[in-house]
């Protein structure tokens, strides 16, 4: 945080221009790109869960997995492959993967 910290002391530009400065670091644009998918598969089950008007507790017993688990990846934590596939047949979806 202390990259970010300097940044906004030195500049008096957006955050865009700080990521696109960072972006330059291929360590930066992996974490990035881990991040990116991380929270796009949040906001997806947070879509497809509201869209199928369950709670968290709901989808959790429909999906047979603790509420636990649909809270930790709603918030953008890491989870299995196979945690999201069983996720999405409960919700009557199936996974989509891609690289762009």
């Amino acid at each position: 945080m202390a990259d970010l910290h300097d940044f906004t002391q030195k500049n008096t530009g957006s955050i865009d221009d700080y990521i696109a400065k960072m972006a330059k670091n291929p360590e930066f644009r992996e974490a990035m790109a881990a991040e990116y998918g991380k929270l796009a598969s949040a906001a997806a089950l947070i879509e497809a869960r509201e869209e199928a008007g369950l709670s968290q507790e709901g989808l959790a017993v429909k999906a047979n997995v603790p509420q636990s688990t649909i809270a930790r990846i709603e918030s953008g934590q890491n989870t299995s492959i196979a945690t999201l596939t069983k996720i999405g047949a409960a919700l009557g979806k199936h996974m989509i993967i891609k690289y762009a």
